[in-house]
This record gives C-alpha cells, structure tokens and sequence, in this order.
C-alpha cells in the first residue's frame, strides 16, 4: 500500500507514530471502508431501524459507544441512498469517527450551539437530534454550494432549531464574542485520514504546502470559536487528517494564546490513541475496515 501513496506522507507517518501504529494506518487505508450510517432520532428510533434492516434481510453490526450507529455488512453507500428511509431523512449515512466530535461535545436541549465549519451538514444535523430539537445552532459555511447542501440537509432532516449563515467562521468569534454555550470546530483539513491507497483522488492533491495551509486557516478557526464560546463552555477541535501540524501544533498553539483547558473526550473508541506532546487528552482515530481517520479534542474554556 505505501507504494501507492505519496513517499513523503508515509515518510511522515513513521516518523510521527510508534511503527505498529503507522503500520496499522497504512494498512487500514488498503481496506474496504464499510458502509455506516446514523438513525435520525427527530424522525426514526434506533429500534425502528433496526426492524426495518431485519425486514430486508440486511446484516449489520451496532458500535457500543453509540447507540445510533450502524455498520452495514454488504452494502455500499449508493445501495443505501435508493432507501426510502435514506430519501425522507430518517437516516444519514455518516463514518462513525465523524459522529464522535458531535459524541464529544454533547450539546444539551436549549443550548446555543456554534458549528463553526458545518457544510455538508452530518455533525449539524446529528447535533440537532441530540439536542432533540429544542435550543439553536448557528451553522456557518463560506462556499455557496456547500452551504446549500447543508440547507438541503438540514430541512431534509428535519433539523428546526438550524440558522444555516453563508459567511467566514474565522469573523464569528469578533462579531460574537461569547454567546455560545458550545462551539465545534470540525476544520477543513488535508484529509489525511480519508486516503484511500486504490484511490488516488483522495490522496492526489496532497502535499506539505497544502498542510501549511491547512494549519493556517484552521489555527484563525480555533481562535474565532473560543472566542466566540462563553466562559465555562465547551469547544471540541476536530479534523480528518493524521499530521501533528493540524492537529496537536494547533491546540498547543490555543492553550498558550486563550484561557482554554483540556478535557477527556468522553467517547472510548475500540483503538483509539491518545494525543501526542502536550495533548494528551486528546484522541486519535487511525483509518481501518470501520473508521476514517480522526483527531478530537475538548476543551473548556475559563469562567
């Protein structure tokens, strides 16, 4: 698999990681990403899910850390997008290492909630459900394609309690200063934990300048959600890819610039790793069969 990847991505990965992990991530990006989707909980239960898979004869598997989850044996995305159930928004087809920052922040009912970077609109409309519909979240999106898709997906979802706002994340925290209860700040990134080795278009516009500048929007991004978080809230920092530079650099960079402390992320991930460095309380998802990449990491901010 590595000869099919960029030689200084698995040069970096090594020199990042013990050998058994890069090794580990190296193999799961060879693998067969299984299909997994969520049980819209403002339209469908899990248990009405799982009645509706047992109908059709569809053999699934259920992740202990949510109960909302389902992996799909033997399916691929566009088998479940001809659903019915897929079609009236009472399921969503999300990875399951993207529906742990959502997991990680736990927004609560009538709480004001900040999705910072939310186009397409999974970790939104998952946030709505949690939050059962009652509260707001302001969804910000700067491209006008993509922040349509997320209005598509929230309305398809059912998601009430959404502002979908066309605008740049990295304004909000000045124009907001400290009038959210929770902030997530799922950052666009080099989408190292999405390659796939038989998939060069995943993996082809890869390069360090392009993690460079990365970092650099996503370090004004982290900056604008604390700002725009009250004291004493909660602000989970997120990302798709693999690398120290967006991930732990820029962590490290807010813990020294803003009155932010680390917390546990409360959702055990079978094979999970710490953080590295100073973050230890942080996690990172490597790819396998089951899981994309992901690093996540809460924080609260000082009263």
């Amino acid at each position: 698999m590595r000869r099919r990847l960029p030689a200084e991505f698995v040069e970096e990965l090594h020199a990042l990681f013990p050998q058994s992990a890069a090794e580990r991530a190296l193999k799961g990006m060879g693998e067969r990403r299984s299909t997994t989707l969520r049980a819209n909980t403002l339209k469908v239960s899990g248990a009405e899910v799982v009645r509706l898979l047992h109908e059709r004869h569809i053999r699934y598997r259920r992740p202990p850390w949510c109960a909302e989850a389902f992996v799909l044996a033997d399916l691929d995305e566009r088998d479940v997008e001809s659903w019915d159930l897929y079609a009236d928004g009472r399921i969503y087809v999300q990875g399951l290492s993207s529906m742990v920052p959502t997991l990680a922040l736990a927004p609560r009912p009538g709480e004001r909630v900040l999705d910072l970077a939310a186009a397409p609109g999974s970790k939104t409309t998952q946030m709505a459900a949690m939050m059962a519909n009652r509260g707001s979240i302001l969804a910000v999106e700067p491209n006008a394609v993509r922040a349509q898709r997320l209005a598509y997906n929230v309305r398809l979802q059912g998601c009430t309690i959404v502002e979908v706002r066309r605008g740049w994340g990295e304004k909000v925290g000045a124009e907001l200063p400290a009038a959210f209860d929770r902030v997530l700040v799922d950052a666009p990134c080099s989408g190292e934990g999405r390659f796939t080795a038989r998939q060069p278009a995943t993996w082809r516009s890869w390069s360090r300048r392009t993690v460079s500048e990365c970092a650099r929007v996503q370090r004004r991004l982290l900056a604008s959600g604390i700002r725009a978080l009250k004291p004493g809230g909660t602000l989970v920092y997120a990302t798709c890819t693999l690398n120290a530079d967006e991930n732990e650099a820029i962590v490290e960079g807010a813990l020294a610039s803003f009155p932010v402390s680390l917390e546990p992320v409360p959702v055990q991930v079978p094979g999970a790793l710490p953080g590295l460095r100073g973050v230890p309380r942080a996690v990172r998802i490597l790819p396998g069969r089951d899981y994309e990449g992901f690093f996540v990491c809460r924080m609260r901010k000082a009263v």
